[in-house]
């Protein structure tokens, strides 16, 4: 399955075109290689997001069609979410 389409159905982001915009600035890695929307999902993958102040690590679980709220919740795993800090205002040019 495509990543953006992944990243959809498991309600990671509420839209598909998020998620392709997201891959798209070079924030999602697979299997620690950059990724791109049409990127091949599998199971067990491990995928990372980077966006705004976070860094979510998921494990792929599960590739479905569609899925229901409860299903999308089972399709990942989170390995790992952290905060990430900005640097400071002063500091950039």
């Amino acid at each position: 399955m495509r990543l953006d389409k992944y990243l959809k159905v498991s309600r990671i982001f509420k839209r598909r075109s998020v998620a392709k915009d997201i891959s798209d600035h070079d924030r999602v890695f697979i299997n620690e290689r950059l990724a791109k929307p049409s990127s091949d999902v599998k199971e067990n993958d491990v995928i990372t997001i980077v966006y705004g102040t976070k860094i979510l690590k998921i494990r792929v679980m599960a590739v479905l069609e569609n899925a229901k709220k409860d299903d999308a919740q089972k399709m990942y795993e989170v390995i790992e979410e952290k905060k990430i800090d900005l640097p400071d205002e002063d500091l950039l040019p």
